[in-house]
C-alpha cells in the first residue's frame, strides 16, 4: 500500500495529511489559538476529591480544572511479558485503592495530559509519566517493559524484551518498545534511553523550583510528533511546503534514521500542496452527513451527544438478481469507508454502526472481518464487537483530543445546533397563538407581524385567508410584513403606533 504525509506549515496554520493509495485517511490542524495539550507535563494542585466518582479534580492552571481518575493515579505492577499497544497499557478490570487514601485535596502533584478538553469536560490527566521517543516510551514511574503487538516474530520480541532489562537504569524507570522499534541496535536503544531520562531529569529539576499551577514540560509541536510516530520505513513519501520545517525534519533525521532522509522532499509547485493532492476537497466532504460508496450506495454519519451513529443505505445500487450479494458489497464497502470516516474525522468513543440486515452467518462475519481489517491501519486504538441481536456493530475508539467536526464548526445559532429550523407552516400556527395570547389580554388592537419571507410566501400562497381569519376571530387590524433579515423560523409582533416589540410577552410557542 502506498502512504503518503503532506505537510503544509503557515504562519498562522500547520495542517498534515495522510494518504493511502492516494485517498486522505488522517488530517491534523496545529493553531497558535488552539494549543494541544496532549502529553504536557504539569506540576497541579487538587482542588477536590470525589470518592462517589473515585476521582479527583486537578488545577493546573486551564480554564477547568484536569479530571484524575483513580486509575490514573496508581498502577498494580503490570508485569514483564504483557503485550502492549504503543503507549495502551491495558488497565481494563483492575482493582485499584479509594481515592481518598491516594490524594489529599491541596496535595501538589506532577500530571501529563492524557486527553484535550472535549466539550464540557477539562482536561483529563494522569499521573502515570511517560515520554516518547521515536523508539522507546520511557516511563520512569514504572518498572514495566512492553513491547508493541504490532512487532510479531517471537524472537525479535523476546530479544528486545532482554535489551531493555539490561539497560534500563538502576534508579528505576520502564519502557515500552513501539513499533517503528522492531530490529531496534543495542546502540540507538541506549542513546535514546539516556535522552529520555536527561529529560526526565530535567523535568524533576523544574518542578522542584515551580509553584503550581505550572508548565514543566512541552510534548513535541505537531510537526515533530507526526516526524517522531508516523514516518517509518512504511511511508513511501513525506512532502512539506516549508523551506524552513523541510530543513528542521532533515536535521532531526539525520540524527534519528539517516536512511529515511532520501524519502522527505520540499514542494515548490505554484498550486497549494493540498489542492494538488486533491485533500481540500476530501476536508469540505468530512463535514457532510453523507458520505457516498463506489457501489452506489452510501453511509449516514449523525454525531450526537452520547454516541456517533452511522447507518448504511444501498441508495441508487439495487444489484441484479441475488439481494443478498447486493447487501454484502455494500455492506462491505461501507465497512472500508467507516473505518477511513472514523480516522479522517477523529472521531472517538462509542460508535453504533446500522450495516444493511443479512441473513447469511458468514457474511455478516465477512463484513466484520473486512471492518476490523481496516480499522487495524488505525492508530489510535479501536475495538469493534460482533454483531448484535438487532443487526448493529457497536464500536470504541480512543478519543484524545475533539473530532474534526467539533474542532472545526460551532453550534448555529439559528437552529440551536440540531441543524434542522421549524417549517413555515409550523411558524405560522406559533403566530396564530400569540396573536390569540394578545387578543386574550385585550390591551391592543393593531398588530403588525414581521416574518422571513420564506413564511410570508407561505401565508400568501397556502393560506391567503390567514390575516382576515385571525381578525374576524380576534377583533384585531393584522398587517403583515416580510424582513430577510429574520430567520427563518423566527417572528415579530410590534404593537401600537410606535411599533413596540411585544413578541417575548405572548410568543411562548
Amino acid at each position: 500500500m502506498k502512504r503518503e504525509i503532506l505537510i503544509s506549515a503557515a504562519p498562522q496554520e500547520t495542517r498534515v495529511a495522510i494518504l493511502e493509495d492516494d485517498v486522505l485517511v488522517e488530517v491534523m490542524v496545529d493553531r497558535p489559538d488552539a494549543q494541544r495539550l496532549v502529553g504536557d507535563i504539569y506540576l497541579g494542585q487538587v482542588e477536590a476529591v470525589l470518592p462517589g466518582i473515585q476521582a479527583a479534580f486537578v488545577d493546573i492552571g486551564t480554564e477547568k480544572a484536569a479530571f484524575l481518575h483513580v486509575s490514573d493515579v496508581t498502577r498494580d505492577g503490570a508485569g514483564e511479558d504483557e503485550d502492549e499497544d504503543e503507549e495502551d497499557e491495558g488497565d481494563r478490570g483492575r482493582r485499584y485503592p479509594p481515592i481518598q487514601e491516594l490524594v489529599q485535596k491541596g496535595e501538589r502533584m506532577m500530571v501529563q495530559v492524557s486527553k484535550e478538553p472535549i466539550g464540557t469536560k477539562g482536561p483529563r490527566v494522569t499521573t502515570q509519566i511517560s515520554l516518547p521517543g521515536r523508539f522507546l516510551v520511557y516511563m520512569p514511574g514504572s518498572r514495566h517493559i512492553g513491547v508493541s503487538r504490532k512487532i510479531e516474530d517471537r524472537e525479535e520480541r523476546s530479544r528486545l524484551r532482554d535489551l531493555a532489562r539490561e539497560l534500563l537504569p538502576e534508579e528505576g524507570g520502564g519502557v515500552i518498545i513501539r513499533t517503528v522499534g522492531e530490529e531496534l541496535t543495542r546502540e540507538i536503544f541506549q542513546r535514546e534511553l539516556q535522552t529520555l531520562v536527561k529529560t526526565w531529569q530535567k523535568i524533576q529539576r523544574r518542578a522542584k523550583g515551580a509553584k503550581p499551577p505550572a508548565l514543566i514540560h512541552r510534548e513535541a509541536k505537531l510537526t515533530s510528533g507526526i516526524i517522531r510516530d508516523a514516518f517509518t520505513e512504511k511511508v513511501d513519501a513525506l512532502i512539506i511546503d516549508s523551506k524552513e520545517v523541510h530543513s528542521e525534519v532533515k536535521q532531526y533525521l539525520k540524527g534519528v534514521d539517516p536512511d529515511l532522509m532520501q524519502r522527505v522532499h520540499l514542494y515548490t509547485d505554484p498550486l497549494p500542496l493540498f489542492d494538488k493532492y486533491g485533500v481540500e476537497d476530501a476536508i469540505r466532504e468530512a463535514f457532510q452527513r453523507r458520505v457516498d460508496l463506489p457501489s452506489g450506495g452510501y453511509i449516514i454519519i449523525e454525531p450526537t451527544e452520547a454516541l456517533v451513529s452511522i447507518d448504511v443505505n444501498t441508495g441508487r445500487y439495487t444489484g441484479k438478481r441475488d439481494p443478498e450479494k447486493t447487501i454484502l458489497r455494500t455492506n462491505l464497502d461501507a465497512a472500508r469507508e467507516v473505518a477511513r470516516q472514523l480516522r479522517l474525522r477523529d472521531i472517538g468513543g462509542i460508535i453504533v454502526c446500522d450495516f444493511i440486515d443479512m441473513e447469511s452467518r458468514a457474511n455478516q462475519d465477512r463484513v466484520l472481518q473486512e471492518l476490523r481489517t481496516y480499522l487495524n491501519r488505525d492508530r489510535a486504538r479501536t475495538r469493534a464487537f460482533q454483531v448484535s441481536e438487532l443487526g448493529l456493530v457497536e464500536m470504541t475508539r480512543q478519543r484524545v483530543r475533539p473530532s474534526l467536526f467539533h474542532s472545526f464548526t460551532e453550534s448555529c445559532a439559528v437552529c440551536g445546533g440540531s441543524g434542522r429550523v421549524f417549517k413555515p407552516e409550523t411558524v405560522v400556527r406559533r403566530i396564530e397563538r400569540a396573536v390569540r395570547r394578545v387578543a386574550a389580554e385585550g390591551a391592543e388592537k393593531r398588530l403588525t407581524i414581521r416574518v422571513h419571507p420564506q413564511v410570508a410566501l407561505h401565508i400568501l400562497e397556502e393560506e391567503p385567508n390567514f390575516l382576515r381569519r385571525l381578525e374576524k376571530e380576534y377583533r384585531l387590524e393584522l398587517d403583515l410584513r416580510d424582513d430577510p433579515l429574520m430567520r427563518q423560523d423566527e417572528f415579530r409582533l410590534l404593537a401600537g403606533p410606535a411599533h413596540t416589540d411585544v413578541t417575548g410577552k405572548y410568543a411562548l410557542g
